[in-house]
């Protein structure tokens, strides 16, 4: 029996593709994960295509566990995002790669054979939601074949999705989603791949791998940047959370930063040594470990996980950032759960949660209850870096629907251990103080940092780009660029700062320097200073470092405020890692010279080129 698709107002080709295929619309969530076992009292299923040539091609496996789906992909390879997954198949202006360029031929082609290959599908599923919010999203559809339920499922609890029974009659999607698996293989050499192809009132965006990261996830980050690109506004690549003091003060951290730069743990709780303690460091060089008490901590009420709606509707009056989640779901990466007890809260709620979860990248066996910290194996001994389950944000105990005004903006930086005899770049302090014209040059540079667990990729200093959200944009970067600053223009009530995690220097800390900063900073409940109170970074380029910081009466050491002052670092080892850090930055910025660069950003970076003292950044962007 053909589903009614009288509410829809389709594109001539997607009302072909559905025109002769049995189509499933989603009548719950209930109904998508029973889609994402897409046989009939199954406890397994294998997501599996015919590939000519190469006959049944197992991509994925799901199991039926008793709090979720466990989703575990054959290959390695498709357990994290390959950064260069994103192609632009259109001739809207773009800095990124073209199909064309990548490829040596025009896309058209291969469109229309995805269009064949999904009208030659005996079912398919079509799941209408909103990129973005409903009152400023894009309303679009995914087309994908029916055994892909769990990407289906997945993308729902992401994204959002309508009910069958409440779709509106005239629902003109002004974006898809074409899913089609086996392309991976028949076209691209076993690369994941997703194609944007932008036209005036449509952007169509073709997925052909089944991981969610660069589909369901960053491409649909890459529908609203591109309408915000449009438009004149952003969505940025951040976390938010409201802390809620000891002393019922209210204070709302926003954190930037690349993949593995710390957005999603800057909501998370702090985490303990089994006896209560909270262990702050250890130093690679002696082993010296450094404990400290803390028994009341603030409570913690998440906003955003990964992507802030920044819409100018939200801004009004306020002269502070205004933002809002831009999903309904978070994509959690678990790989710091190891061991039982790691993180309570999130284990809790992941073995026995209000509704299953789909899990991804996490040994689940049919009627078992999948355990966070039991990661699928890439190879004997090596656990995959990339564990992830998705996580609907309304499960999430205190969480914030509303807008909020944002007090302090910060930027995560993954950084490498550093010494005096083997210096890099990890000399970023605990915690810096950033003039608004260097909190923009770090979101231009937005570096990706060390040993990221997220995506395919090589280790080293590289570059995320513009606002850390680049490798999800779609058009050019000095446009980005000029967006990131207007708003750092619009709203100078929202003050700004630089915070590193994995290591402070000699000392491995992980994400333990982060949550002691946001301790502080909300404690302190602003981020204005008297002079003095300041003292200039060694390094002009990490603005600010306070002389001393204590977080309910004990003192952070020296050493990880200043690096240069650790005996294993001291300042031959610190100087060499900042002119690593200043080489990186001036050669990353070489790609915004350029006349559509406002002129206010053509001077920044020309004070960064010449080298210029922190005051000479605040000067020319007062706050």
């Amino acid at each position: 029996m053909a589903t009614d698709l009288s509410k829809f107002e389709l594109p001539p080709e997607l009302d072909e593709v559905l025109r002769n295929v049995d189509v499933i619309l989603a009548e719950s969530r209930a109904h998508l994960l029973e889609l994402t076992f897409f046989e009939p009292g199954a406890d397994v299923v294998e997501v599996a295509y015919e590939v000519p040539g190469r006959g049944r091609v197992v991509e994925a496996t799901v199991a039926r566990c008793k709090n979720g789906a466990a989703v575990n992909y054959v290959e390695p390879y498709m357990r994290r995002r390959d950064p260069e997954a994103m192609v632009i198949a259109d001739d809207l202006p773009t800095d990124k790669r073209t199909y064309v360029e990548r490829f040596g031929k025009p896309f058209e082609p291969v469109r229309d054979e995805t269009f064949q290959w999904l009208r030659d599908q005996k079912r398919l599923i079509v799941l209408p939601f909103f990129s973005g919010d409903k009152k400023n999203g894009l309303p679009t559809l995914l087309v994908a074949p029916d055994n892909a339920g769990f990407f289906v499922a997945g993308l729902a609890d992401l994204q959002g999705f309508i009910p069958k029974d409440e779709i509106p009659h005239g629902f003109k999607p002004q974006a898809v989603i074409y899913l089609a698996p086996p392309f991976r293989h028949t076209h691209f050499d076993g690369r994941q791949l997703v194609i944007h192809y932008r036209q005036p009132g449509m952007h169509e965006l073709f997925s052909y791998n089944l991981y969610p990261g660069p589909s369901a996830k960053k491409g649909v980050y890459g529908i609203l940047l591109n309408v915000g690109e449009q438009e004149g506004w952003t969505t940025l690549h951040s976390s938010a959370v409201r802390l809620i003091t000891p002393y019922d003060n209210e204070f709302v951290i926003m954190h930037e930063g690349a993949s593995g730069g710390g957005k999603s743990e800057m909501t998370q709780a702090m985490h303990r040594e089994p006896d209560g303690r909270i262990k702050l460091g250890e130093d690679t060089v002696t082993g010296e470990r450094l404990y400290l008490e803390l028994l009341d901590t603030c409570e913690l009420h998440p906003i955003t996980d990964d992507m802030a709606l920044a819409h100018p509707s939200l801004q009004k009056d306020s002269r502070r950032l205004m933002i809002e989640d831009a999903e309904a779901g978070w994509f959690l990466r678990v790989d710091h759960l190891t061991e039982y007890g790691t993180e309570p809260f999130l284990e809790k709620l992941c073995i026995n949660p209000p509704e299953p979860l789909i899990f991804l990248n996490i040994d689940g066996k049919p009627g078992s209850t999948v355990l966070l910290w039991e990661h699928i194996m890439d190879e004997p001994d090596k656990p995959c870096p990339n564990p992830r389950v998705i996580m609907p944000r309304h499960f999430i105990e205190n969480n914030v629907s509303e807008p909020v005004q944002v007090d302090v903006r910060s930027f995560g930086v993954r950084t490498p251990p550093s010494t005096r005899e083997q210096p890099n770049y990890g000399i970023i302090g605990m915690l810096h103080i950033l003039p608004p014209a260097l909190a923009w040059i770090w979101r231009l540079v937005a570096p990706r940092g060390h040993s990221n667990p997220s995506i395919v990729t090589a280790e080293g200093l590289t570059s995320e780009g513009v606002g850390s959200y680049w490798p999800f944009a779609t058009g050019t970067k000095v446009r980005h660029a000029n967006l990131l600053l207007e708003l750092i223009q619009n709203t100078p009530g929202t003050r700004y700062v630089l915070i590193p995690n994995q290591y402070i220097g000699a000392y491995k800390v992980g994400f333990m320097g982060e949550w002691m900063a946001r301790e502080w900073m909300a404690r302190r409940g602003s981020l204005r200073f008297r002079p003095g109170q300041l003292v200039e970074s060694r390094c002009p380029l990490l603005g600010y470092t306070l002389p001393s910081l204590r977080v309910n009466g004990q003192e952070m050491p020296k050493g990880f405020l200043r690096v240069h002052e650790q005996l294993e670092v001291g300042v031959e080892g610190y100087d060499a890692g900042a002119e690593i850090l200043r080489e990186f930055l001036l050669e990353e910025l070489k790609q915004f010279e350029s006349d559509d660069l406002v002129p206010l950003g053509r001077r920044i970076i020309d004070l960064c080129r010449n080298n210029a003292g922190v005051d000479e950044y605040w000067d020319v962007l007062p706050q």
